[in-house]
């Protein structure tokens, strides 16, 4: 028996206006070569300078990670020769990584997980390269673009656990509001290192490398197919070569980019264009923020809300943060959920970004889920206020302008129900039968009726004693 070895690296662009060393505007699908200036291309006497705002994204993450935090900072050249790298180096972070010896917590299905994080780094990202059957072009938009690097230990040995991890980070960054998390965009990706040793042994095999992960699914498939692949290779008496693999989805397996024959040497060396500079104690000592673990044990501690919807609301910030203002107003906690969960997510990507506060004021929510709690208006009418609230307008004004009310007056729900018993008698039949069809059948001829407006609870009971008086 085989047990899988896997390490992660991820990287993740910060969001910010400009990039790590430079002035130029970091955006994503702007025209090709737009967004550059002398100092991404090298230009001769062009020197970088660093980006503030980057240094306090990439500390707010690697104190969420709960990394131990090098106060000096300090970059490096990495120096190796490639299309994509105007410089000739990259500049990082090599020596003195920004955080180092981490953990964090995450959730595999409904299991917590711990891995320990190795380091977390600051880089710039490279340029772009767009290939076609007779050329390579290259857009410099995104170099010099600010990215971190966290690399963790080799504690996965699932696909599982990986993607779930990664699904993790990506939580966490965009939680913290410091990356967008765009797989699709390449905003957020990740290399995956593997290697199999036989169950019970301690020294790693040999490590196999695939590049360049750009999605949570395809992280789990990629490492099981490899972990598969490199089995049969051990099975047969084989030896595993260490190379660099990508995933091709076509196939769903891991494809040969490269073999490795030996390690790279990169000719680190200390920039001496950025001069080491000590981290002010006031962006050391800023409060730490809420994580998305966090989050969830305060949620399910504080509002017994279920394993799945603290993971939906955790998958929404601005959602959570709705949230937790709403339930400083009003205590219907299951009434507040249902309707984000299910009837607010399900209109919120046609805003576009719109603040939810902007769609629908707090205090028109809560006027909304108190009329549904006091039975003020149905089920049913809840749905049409709702879509009226989406255009602006108060729950108090939409209910008087359509003359909203519920009946709940006895003799007025008998009357309809036995016209609809009347009406069919098959439905008795039914019911006679025992066939619970019947009562749901009756009562849904009386909200037709009613327009909607008959007490939906009262007229099941209602429906149900009229039935069994009727046999």
């Amino acid at each position: 028996m085989f047990e899988a070895v896997i390490g992660i690296e991820i990287h993740a662009e910060l969001k910010l206006d400009t990039k790590m060393f430079s002035g130029s505007p970091a955006a994503y699908g702007l025209s090709p070569n737009t967004a550059l200036n002398e100092i991404d291309l090298a230009h001769p006497g062009a020197l970088p300078s660093v980006n503030k705002k980057g240094v306090e994204y990439a500390l707010k993450i690697a104190r969420a990670l709960n990394c131990d935090i090098e106060t000096l900072l300090r970059f490096d050249r990495k120096s190796y020769y490639y299309s994509d790298l105007p410089k000739g180096y990259q500049i990082t972070q090599e020596f003195f990584p920004l955080g180092k010896n981490g953990t964090i917590e995450f959730f595999v299905k409904e299991d917590t997980k711990t891995v320990r994080i190795n380091r977390i780094h600051i880089e710039e990202d490279t340029a772009k390269q767009h290939h076609n059957e007779n050329n390579t072009l290259i857009d410099f938009n995104r170099a010099g673009t600010a990215l971190v690097e966290i690399v963790t230990e080799a504690d996965f040995r699932k696909g599982e656990e990986a993607a779930a991890f990664v699904e993790a980070i990506r939580l966490l960054v965009i939680y913290l509001g410091v990356s967008d998390g765009k797989m699709s965009e390449g905003s957020l990706r990740c290399d995956v290192n593997i290697s199999l040793r036989k169950t019970g042994t301690e020294a790693f095999g040999t490590k196999v490398e695939i590049k360049n992960l750009n999605s949570i699914s395809n992280v789990e498939k990629a490492i099981e197919y490899e972990i598969i692949r490199q089995e049969e290779i051990l099975r047969k008496g084989e030896a595993v070569i260490s190379q660099t693999r990508r995933f091709d989805e076509k196939s769903q397996s891991t494809v040969l980019m490269r073999a490795k024959d030996g390690e790279v040497d990169y000719y680190y060396i200390a920039d001496a264009n950025i001069p080491p500079t000590r981290l002010p104690q006031a962006m050391l000592e800023t409060p730490l923020e809420e994580t998305p673990f966090n989050a969830y044990q305060r949620l399910v501690s504080e509002y017994k809300l279920s394993h799945y919807d603290t993971k939906v609301l955790l998958q929404h910030k601005d959602v959570l943060d709705y949230f937790d203002t709403l339930m400083g107003e009003t205590s219907h906690t299951r009434l507040v959920v249902n309707t984000l969960t299910q009837d607010v997510l399900s209109v919120l990507d046609t805003f576009e970004g719109k603040p939810l506060n902007d769609i629908i004021t707090t205090k028109n929510f809560v006027s909304y889920i108190e009329a549904i709690a006091s039975k003020k208006i149905s089920t049913r009418q809840a749905k049409e206020v709702f879509t009226e609230m989406l255009k602006g307008k108060s729950p108090e004004a939409i209910i008087k302008e359509k003359g909203m009310v519920v009946v709940s007056d006895e003799d007025t729900l008998q009357t309809w129900i036995l016209e609809v018993i009347e009406n069919n008698p098959r439905a008795l039949e039914d019911h006679r039968k025992g066939l619970p069809s019947a009562i749901k059948f009756v009562t849904g001829q009386v909200m037709r009726i009613s327009k909607g407006q008959a007490n939906p609870q009262f007229t099941n009971k209602l429906v149900k004693e009229l039935l069994d008086k009727a046999l």
